[in-house]
Formats: C-alpha cells, structure tokens, sequence
C-alpha cells in the first residue's frame, strides 16, 4: 500500500508547468464485539470486520476503489475492487467487483449500520456481492432523483476465471430523496445461483428529521418454476439521537429494531439423503428458517457519528413451531466497539 501511494504521489507531480488531480485516501473498519448468548449461557469475543481500503481520484473523471476485509467471519476477501468514470457530474459508470444497487439496508457499509448486527434483509435475502458493471445518473426535479443499473455475472467474488455464461443478471435502484426528509427507495434484482431464475423486489422509505430516524423495508423473493415458496422480509426501525456535552460522548441514541422473514433458500440445489437419482440435481432447501427479532439498544458515539461508536444490542428471538436456529441466530446480548477511518 505504501508503495502504491507513492507512484500515486509521483504520478501527481507537475511535469512541464501542468499538474494532474490525484487524491488518494486509505481507510478501513475496525469491529470487535463481545457476545452472550442467554438460552446457552455462553459468551465470546469475535472481530467482526477489519477492512482496509484504498480509493481516490485520479483526475477530474476517473476515480478508482479496492477494498479486503481481513476477517470476514473468519476468512480473507476482497470485497471491492472498481474503476469508475465520470463523463459529467450526474453520469457514473462502474466496472469491477462491487455490492450490487439493491435495497437499503444491505447497500450500507458496516461503519454504516444503527445496530451491532444486521437485519435478515441484509445478512440472508438480499445480500449479493458481484462482478460487473454499473451506470448511474441523477435527475433533479425539484429534488433529487438517483437511478442505478447494472449487469453482473452470477458467478459470486471468487469464481471468475473459468466463468463463462449466456445469462444475464441484473439490478436496478431509484432513490427518490424528497426535501420533506423522506426518502423513498425501489429496487429491483434477478439472480441465478443454480437454474433456478431468483427475482427480488424491495421498497423501504427512510425519514429523517434532526435527530430522528425511521425506516421501513419490505422485500419479495421469487424463485422461478416453482422451485421454492416465495419468501417475505420485513425490517423497520427507529432511532433517537441525544446530543451530551461535557462528557467522554458526542451523542447516545436510544434505538430499536423488528425484523422477520419466512422461511429462505438461497437458490442453490442440494441433495438430500432421499434423493438416490445420480442424474438429479438435488433440490431447493430451507437454508434460513422463518423467525422474527426484536432487537433494542444504545449507540454511544465518541466521535463524529459513525466514525467511533459502542454499540450495546440485546436480541430477542422468536422461530416458528419447526424452526431450528442456527448456533449464532439465538437471544443475545452484544457489545461492540467500531471505529472507522
């Protein structure tokens, strides 16, 4: 990285009495948490994120991003690594691997987020990372209108070198930011994680008003021939914020969260025990059984919001009559220290 800003510095040198623009920034989020878990009276200390990014502009038209996380749930992975053009200021054009246009929820960076975890919408549903290429433009009517579009393989992060397909997916996103304080989002998105066509449909709207926050969101997953049932998400929130003077925090705000989905798959077949055919290619499963949450809490900003915030999250479970949770998907309580730069 450093030897990378410094031909990015050298790059930017006068030469012959011109200059060139050439902003660099590195950045990155830091996420440690503490949880216990109450039905099993267990606890453990997790790094959630430890992302590092480099981005910036290399003139007045191209601007560039990569960015990995170094433990993500354990594991290595880039997660962007774009270039972007801009011919005009209201016209963007993106090629590489980035978090697709769709929803709100899951559009949001983890420096981003109100609480210590995410919601169901933007941990298992809609969810989607990708390769491929993107366009943006910005209307204004009075106010703004931001549209997105975009063509992406299917293949996921890693599965690219070999990847060759005559299918298309897609994504596309209007955000229509209205100067009421409310904004209003519509997304769209088909996937193909097996043969099986995936369509997902979002709406949410988000209302701010000083330090008053509320968000509703609602998406629609439906897999095609019949594969699976189609699943319902629901995430909606509010969050208060209050501003403390004379003290070690900027703000603490008070927020609470009811997410649910029903029953998930995630698109890919698998085979089961009972399927003895060699030629079959297994089958749709529930990956992520129906439940809802209630999730209440603080956020205690040292910082700027969003930049150096402890979070303190208790979840409430509730699964249906045959929902088996997963080892981490239980009543907890959750402690984290983010910060971002």
């Amino acid at each position: 990285m450093l030897s990378l800003a410094t031909s990015f510095v050298a790059s930017a040198q006068s030469t012959g009495g011109t200059s060139q623009v050439c902003r660099m920034k590195i950045g990155g989020t830091i996420r440690g948490k503490y949880e216990y878990q109450t039905s099993d009276q267990k606890g453990r200390f997790e790094v959630r994120t430890a992302r590092v990014n480099v981005a910036g502009d290399l003139n007045q038209y191209v601007s560039y991003k990569a960015e990995i996380d170094l433990c993500d749930e354990g594991q290595i992975k880039m997660l962007d690594a774009y270039a972007m053009l801009r011919p005009w200021r209201t016209l963007k054009f993106t090629i590489g691997q980035m978090r697709v246009p769709f929803t709100i929820d899951a559009h949001r960076s983890p420096d981003q987020q109100y609480f210590a975890n995410r919601s169901f919408i933007a941990k298992q549903v809609g969810n989607v990372r990708d390769v491929g290429a993107r366009l943006g433009y910005t209307f204004n009517v009075g106010f703004p209108i931001i549209f997105e579009g975009g063509l992406y393989n299917g293949s996921g992060l890693t599965n690219q070198k070999d990847f060759w397909t005559n299918n298309i997916n897609f994504s596309t996103k209007a955000q229509f930011l209205l100067p009421v304080g409310l904004d209003v989002v519509l997304s769209a998105q088909k996937v193909k994680p097996s043969d099986v066509d995936v369509m997902m449909y979002d709406a949410g709207m988000t209302y701010h008003k000083k330090g008053f926050i509320a968000e509703a969101e609602y998406l629609y997953k439906h897999y095609g021939k019949g594969a699976f049932h189609p699943v319902h998400a629901f995430d909606g929130f509010v969050s208060y914020d209050i501003p403390l003077r004379r003290c070690l925090f900027s703000k603490v705000s008070p927020l609470v969260r009811y997410d649910f989905m029903s029953d998930h798959s995630d698109g890919k077949r698998y085979k089961t025990d009972d399927d003895t055919d060699e030629a079959s290619k297994g089958q749709l499963i529930v990956n992520d059984y129906k439940r809802s949450r209630i999730t209440g809490g603080v956020t205690l900003s040292l910082d700027k919001p969003f930049l150096s915030d402890i979070r303190v999250n208790y979840e409430k479970y509730f699964y249906g009559h045959d929902g088996i949770p997963k080892p981490s998907e239980k009543d907890k309580i959750v402690v984290e220290f983010m910060v971002h730069f």
